[in-house]
């Protein structure tokens, strides 16, 4: 992905942020989901995953994606085995964004990988990836910020903010998320 120098194109003034090419992309991919997509019953998961591969995502076997998901760049997602992405969730892949196995992100949910230079006066755009380890939760709503890393375990509460790195097998919540404890899983 083309991220073009602000001081060049001027996007405060109406100059774009990105290549053409991606721009087309993603119109070519937001009327693909629009028409296709975003309408179908969740028995149809499999039809969904298939549009997000052929515009480039790696969605593993047995992953879901809701139709009501907004995808941003579908060839910068990665999402593992058994992981869901729900309804209305909102994947702002300006960068690459990593799901593990068995993940969960919840409805309403924002993973967010590009923001921009305030230092800049300009306001240069960025992006910045994300990483979500395996078995994670990040519960309704939650907003998980450019360049944040979630690694296997953890669980963000309903509505948390997280930003930088996080220690696995913690319990996460509020604005900017503080753990609250240990995740321990019961035995079988």
């Amino acid at each position: 992905m083309t991220i073009l120098d602000a001081r060049k194109t001027r996007p405060s003034e109406g100059g774009p942020s990105f290549s053409l090419a991606n721009r087309l992309t993603r119109l070519a991919w937001i009327v693909t989901w629009l028409l296709l997509a975003r309408w179908t019953p969740k028995k149809l998961n499999g039809w969904r995953c298939f549009l997000a591969r052929r515009f480039g995502a790696k969605v593993a076997p047995g992953a879901m994606i809701y139709g009501s998901v907004r995808i941003w760049l579908p060839s910068n997602l990665t999402i593992g085995t058994g992981s869901s992405m729900g309804p209305g969730v909102n994947c702002y892949s300006m960068g690459a964004i990593h799901i593990g196995r068995d993940t969960i992100v919840s409805q309403g949910a924002h993973l967010c990988a590009g923001t921009h230079d305030f230092r800049d006066p300009h306001f240069q755009i960025q992006s910045r990836p994300i990483h979500i380890g395996d078995r994670v939760w990040i519960a309704a709503e939650a907003f998980v910020a450019p360049g944040c890393v979630i690694p296997d375990g953890v669980v963000l509460g309903a509505r948390g903010c997280a930003v930088g790195r996080l220690r696995p097998w913690t319990i996460y919540g509020g604005n900017p998320a503080r753990p609250l404890g240990e995740r321990v899983l019961r035995a079988e």
